[in-house]
């Protein structure tokens, strides 16, 4: 293993698609960082983590894992076949259920023109200004005379 290498993955005769660490790396930060990648410590084998479920698409899962750890940062030594720089998954098999196709409709409608709304925004002009009026030189005289009888409404 070289230098500073902080994980290495590969595959185990019992156990499936495994990792570990190096003394390089801290081991409760290994733990959660493989914990995250969904492998799960060997039982009896320390420092030895399994990935859980390897028969659900387990080498690109692994080469996930390989990928998201390096992209942090760490040096990550796997498998030739398990190495996402080395080795890629073949496509994966599209299975039609028209949601494919319904998104390239509302791709295509959400590109093209509307009728709606105009294609440039309408201009707007300040508003005018309202000249004010100037001020009364004497005081505005009671029109309205008050009766001391009755109610006021």
């Amino acid at each position: 293993m070289q230098p500073g290498t902080h994980f290495a993955f590969g595959d185990h005769e019992e156990h499936g698609f495994v990792a570990s660490f190096t003394s390089a790396m801290p081991a409760h930060l290994a733990q959660w960082y493989l914990d995250r990648e969904q492998f799960e410590p060997v039982p009896g084998q320390p420092g030895l983590y399994r990935l859980s479920e390897p028969e659900r698409d387990g080498p690109r899962r692994t080469r996930q894992a390989v990928h998201d750890l390096r992209r942090q940062g760490y040096t990550v030594q796997a498998d030739l076949r398990l190495d996402p720089a080395v080795s890629a998954s073949p496509p994966r098999p599209v299975q039609p259920n028209g949601l494919l196709e319904r998104h390239s409709r509302l791709a295509q409608a959400a590109a093209g023109r509307t009728t709606q709304r105009p294609a440039t925004p309408p201009t707007t002009s300040p508003p005018t200004a309202r000249p004010i009026p100037p001020k009364p030189t004497h005081a505005p005289a009671d029109h309205l005379a008050s009766s001391g009888t009755g109610r006021s409404r």
